[in-house]
C-alpha cells in the first residue's frame, strides 16, 4: 500500500466541515494498479470534496479530463473527454468493509483513508463501453454499415397474450 501513500487523506486532524483536495492523474497513477487498461495518455483532474461529520465522512469525487482510446470500428486513435462524479460515505466500525458500493466501513481506529481505488474506479467507469471515433460517427459509409449489421428489434404485434395478463394488457392499451 506504500505506493498509494500519496492518495491518503488524513481526516483525524481536520475540523468538521468541508475540505477540498485536488489531484492531477496521468499514466503513472494507473501504472500503480498493474492492470491492463482500455485507454492511454490520460490527463485527468480529480477534485475530492471531503465533508467531515462527527460520525461519518462524505466524499464527493469529480473527475474530468481526456484519455486516448482506440476506435472499435476503425482502430484509429482518438481523444475522448471524460467526466464523472462519485459520492461515497465512509462510516466507522470494527473492520474494513466495502461490500456496499455507496458506503464503506473502516476501522474506527484509522486516522486516514486511501482514495486511490475510488479515483481509479471513477475514471474507469467514465470510459464509454462502445469506443467510436468522431471520424466514424460523422462518416455516412460507416453509419450505413452499422445500420445494416446492427441487430434489429422486431416487435410482434400479433403475439399471443396469456389470458391471465389480458386484463392488464387491455388497461395498458387504453392509456
Amino acid at each position: 500500500m506504500d505506493r498509494f501513500r500519496n492518495y491518503d487523506i488524513a481526516f483525524v486532524g481536520l475540523k468538521a466541515g468541508k475540505h477540498d483536495f485536488n489531484y492531477e492523474i496521468n499514466q503513472e497513477f494507473f501504472d500503480l494498479f498493474e492492470t491492463e487498461q482500455e485507454f492511454f495518455n490520460p490527463e485527468i483532474s480529480v477534485n475530492v470534496l471531503l465533508d467531515k461529520h462527527t460520525t461519518f465522512l462524505e466524499f464527493i469525487f469529480k473527475v474530468s479530463g481526456t484519455v486516448q482510446l482506440i476506435c472499435d470500428i476503425s482502430n484509429d486513435e482518438f481523444s475522448e473527454n471524460i467526466e464523472n462524479d462519485l459520492k461515497v460515505l465512509v462510516k466507522f466500525g470494527e473492520e474494513y468493509d466495502d461490500s456496499n458500493e455507496d458506503v464503506i466501513t473502516i476501522n474506527r481506529k484509522d486516522s486516514d483513508f486511501n482514495i486511490a481505488n475510488l479515483i481509479y474506479e471513477t475514471v474507469v467507469l467514465s470510459i464509454p463501453m462502445k469506443k467510436v471515433a468522431p471520424s466514424v460517427k460523422d462518416n455516412d459509409e460507416y453509419q450505413n454499415l452499422l445500420d445494416k449489421y446492427s441487430p434489429k428489434i422486431i416487435e410482434e404485434e400479433d403475439e399471443q397474450v396469456d389470458p391471465r395478463w389480458a386484463a392488464l394488457k387491455k388497461l395498458k392499451d387504453n392509456n
